[in-house]
């Protein structure tokens, strides 16, 4: 085999928005329809740093007919003066990467873009673009094309199309279908992203269209309330013990706000944000909340002789246990892990976050003994189910750990390194004979479970516990159970990077996916937070041309392409379940690290996720219903 060529040639350079086309992951996350949306996140955020900055009160989100979107604000404009670079600034924020006013602590106090990338990312992901700046009396346009400017500047500045006394920015961009798995927004997510930007933003008002339909979707979202109304929201199917409480503080420049409520249910349920960007893996200012919520709570609880001398203090999951809160900073210079600011990192953070906590927390309860009284009441409560699971869990879970290995589910695999090793959910007996027969031994255990799991969406913890199936996967996994139940869950002790379901392409299939899911949700969730929880992708056809190599298709769109691009005649084969696939096949598809597709599940809206998943699981039949019969247009049926 020759070796290929490596020198001065093969040193790319890719030169202005290029890196972004070519890599557009790394800057809005995927292209899927996540990445999609988070182009109408990336400049709503534009818009709503404009509100912090006190110039913007108004911001209107529109999904146009021709599948375009619209993001149009009141705040004072984009700059259109000549910049230092010879051309208008206008034109230097979106075709420039890092290229804003976030940089100038001047300019913006806080504000949740501060990489300088996402005017700039949207234009270079858009088919096309158009930019309307009102400014000094004036109206400006500029218009692109793949992120490359297609309106000529009049001496080096913006052509001037009008006057108007309003200020403010327009942006309208077309996704590029090239670039992106489908270009169609999905308004759900949308609404809730802006619903969510409105109870963070008390004095902001964001006005949502979709005219993509006959029947135009219009709402207006102005929450005055702001986190007591975001609280409420998220409690709105649970019965609270108190009312929301709420405080405010701020310390070194950072802007700290918290409300959190208790319900009568054993969850826990704690968002954080900062700048208005929702942080999905937490970061520094959760820990400094729970932190010092913990330390506050087991202070009182010995104060007040609920605990004596000789016992333990609550963890921090007893005292979370019921809780819903929501914590908002807002920090002049955050440190995000990723373009996508899903982790801050900031240790000033936490340490402002504690100190406020600290302060307001006790102020309330001093004055709030009741109160107090009844979240000790329900952190009590949880040590009390903590300590119960620990006594019974050598007849729940351990005596199964000495079985499990030879039981005839798990086949293990021989590497103990966590960090190499994969697991795989397999429906059945058939398709678990035929993975551990194709499977690499080394690093990909493959647990077969047998029929439907329980429902923990429906069922009481002594049920979860005591379901066979669950305990066999919690034994393999070996990192523990019961988040917000005593929280003996270690993500550290998790035995496999990758835990991969892997059922048939049915709708059995499908509901079993789903019932893993909702246990890892609600029981694990970090499992999911953390990106070890993937949905494996085996492929839907086998075709055979009378020439030429045979193919594997994983959906219709797969084959409805090969079809319009294959004319000679060839044998079509439909894979109904993976027992039909020998061993040879299933490594070749499905298992071989080098060839297979996996989806990863992640969780974007954290207030969406917990509603959709207590209507779609839950016991109550009408909400369930209409949104089957809302969606039933949506559905990809296989007849």
């Amino acid at each position: 085999m020759s070796e290929k060529k490596y020198d001065a040639s093969s040193i790319m350079v890719l030169e202005g928005l290029e890196p972004v086309r070519v890599r557009p992951g790394m800057y809005i996350g995927s292209v899927s329809a996540k990445g999609l949306n988070h182009l109408v996140y990336e400049i709503v955020d534009n818009a709503v740093d404009e509100h912090l900055a006190g110039y913007c009160n108004t911001i209107h989100v529109t999904l146009e007919k021709d599948g375009s979107c619209t993001v149009t604000d009141n705040g004072r404009g984009v700059p259109v003066e000549m910049h230092e670079k010879g051309v208008s600034a206008e034109r230097v924020v979106y075709t420039t990467l890092h290229a804003g006013g976030k940089f100038d602590n001047n300019a913006y106090k806080t504000s949740g873009g501060l990489h300088g990338v996402g005017s700039s990312v949207v234009n270079a992901l858009s088919k096309e673009m158009t930019v309307t700046v009102k400014r000094g009396g004036q109206i400006y346009h500029d218009s692109y094309a793949y992120g490359k400017p297609t309106t000529e500047l009049v001496n080096g500045l913006l052509p001037v199309t009008g006057k108007t006394r309003e200020t403010g920015t327009i942006v309208n961009f077309v996704p590029d279908e090239t670039i992106f798995d489908t270009v169609i927004f999905k308004e759900e997510e949308i609404k809730s992203r802006l619903h969510e930007t409105a109870y963070l933003n008390p004095g902001l008002t964001i006005f949502y269209e979709d005219k993509r339909h006959d029947d135009s979707d219009y709402i207006e979202f102005h929450e005055p309330d702001g986190l007591i109304g975001f609280v409420h929201d998220l409690n709105q199917s649970s019965e609270g013990i108190h009312d929301v409480v709420y405080y405010k503080g701020e310390s070194d420049g950072i802007t700290v706000e918290v409300a959190f409520q208790y319900v009568n249910e054993f969850q826990e349920n704690v968002l954080g944000f900062c700048n208005n960007i929702y942080n999905a893996e937490g970061g520094t200012h959760l820990t400094g909340f729970k932190t010092m919520f913990t330390t506050v709570i087991n202070n009182y609880a010995r104060q007040l002789g609920v605990l004596k001398d000789k016992d333990s203090n609550f963890t921090g999951a007893d005292v979370r246990n019921g809780m819903t809160a929501v914590i908002s900073i807002k920090h002049p210079n955050p440190r995000f892990e990723g373009q996508t600011k899903t982790k801050l990192d900031n240790q000033d953070a936490a340490k402002v976050v504690s100190k406020v906590t600290g302060e307001e927390v006790v102020r309330y309860f001093d004055r709030n003994l009741e109160n107090l009284k009844q979240i000790i009441g329900c952190a009590e409560k949880a040590a009390k189910i903590r300590k119960s699971e620990e006594k019974s869990k050598t007849n729940l879970l351990t005596k199964q750990k000495f079985s499990f290995d030879s039981n005839g589910k798990l086949a293990n695999c021989e590497s103990r390194d966590a960090s190499k090793c994969e697991i795989f959910i397999v429906e059945g007996d058939s398709a678990g004979g035929s993975a551990k027969t194709a499977r690499n031994r080394m690093f990909q255990a493959i647990l077969p479970i047998r029929g439907k799991i329980l429902n923990v969406e429906k069922a009481s913890i002594d049920r979860v516990l005591a379901n066979a199936e669950i305990k066999t996967m919690i034994n393999a996994f070996g990192c523990g159970f019961s988040e917000g139940y005593g929280n003996d869950f270690d993500i550290s002790k998790l035995r496999y990077d990758k835990i991969v379901i892997m059922t048939d392409a049915d709708v059995d299939g499908a509901h079993i996916s789903t019932l893993l899911l909702t246990l890892f949700y609600r029981f694990m969730p970090e499992l999911i937070m953390d990106g070890h929880v993937y949905v494996a992708m085996p492929p839907l056809y086998k075709v055979m041309p009378s020439k030429g190599k045979e193919e594997y298709l994983y959906d219709d769109k797969a084959l409805l392409k090969y079809r319009s691009s294959h004319k000679t005649p060839f044998t079509l084969q439909r894979y109904k379940g993976l027992g039909e696939m020998d061993a040879v096949q299933l490594w070749e598809t499905t298992l071989d690290p080098e060839n297979r597709l996996m989806r990863r599940v992640e969780i974007e809206d954290a207030r969406m996720a917990s509603e959709v998943t207590a209507m779609l699981m839950g016991t109550d039949v009408g909400p369930r219903r209409d949104f089957i019969h809302d969606h039933a247009d949506d559905a990809e049926l296989d007849v």
